[in-house]
């Protein structure tokens, strides 16, 4: 296999049949050795978290291909703590897409003058620019298709695909008593344009409360395999 690329969580191999192969890493996004999803750059390793997350990961991508909704997934192997994946395009230099389905975090700092903390949203999409040095910037639909990121039936397809997919988050979370507030996901296109969900689906990308109190990624992963 040829290392085609060496990212903070994961590393990508090209694999002999077209398709790449995501390792999954114990290392972790964090400062000072404290996790911390929303950091740009590895703080610490906790042994065991490549296998949650790709367990995780896993549960999710196996449920979202039987709806019918298009991914990336293809198999896993726990042991190597490994994932196949089929070969896909980023949009631009690479898009995150958060759906909220509450008024917390950067989206209340950002608006806390039309909303109160921690109000209902509808299941709200907004696209961000991956660019550490920017902060990520939010960009519009008419930002994508006028900047030629993508069609605005690309677009469309990417936010109804994220609405579904956060529902099926959400109800399995909920159906263990905990409560998602907002989650990130990644997005590419195949070679015939089909939007397509990439990356992973874990616990560091998801804000999730349990009666009201926050829960952090580990716990997080602790209880939804208990």
């Amino acid at each position: 296999m040829k290392k085609v690329y060496q990212g903070k969580t994961k590393d990508v191999f090209a694999l002999d049949n077209g398709n790449y192969l995501l390792k999954f890493k114990d290392d972790c996004t964090g400062k000072d050795g404290v996790f911390d999803p929303g950091e740009n750059s590895v703080g610490l390793t906790i042994e065991g978290v490549g296998d949650v997350n790709l367990r995780m990961s896993i549960y999710f991508f196996e449920k979202i291909n039987v709806a019918g909704i298009l991914t990336h997934y293809v198999s896993a192997d726990l042991q190597n703590t490994t994932m196949e994946v089929l070969p896909a395009k980023v949009f631009g230099k690479g898009l995150e897409v958060i759906c909220r389905y509450k008024a917390v975090g950067s989206f209340y700092r950002r608006y806390s003058d039309y909303c109160q903390l921690g109000q209902d949203l509808p299941a709200y999409v907004e696209t961000t620019f991956k660019n550490d040095e920017k902060g990520d910037p939010l960009v519009t639909k008419d930002g994508l298709v006028d900047l030629g990121v993508m069609t605005a039936q690309q677009y469309d397809d990417l936010k109804e695909m994220t609405q579904k997919i956060t529902k099926i988050v959400a109800d399995d979370l909920k159906a263990k008593g905990l409560d998602l507030y907002d989650i990130k996901f990644e997005f590419g296109y195949d070679a015939n344009g089909n939007v397509m969900l990439i990356d992973e689906i874990a616990s560091g990308n998801m804000r999730v409360y349990k009666d009201g109190e926050y829960i952090d990624p580990m716990t997080l992963n602790k209880l939804f395999f208990a």
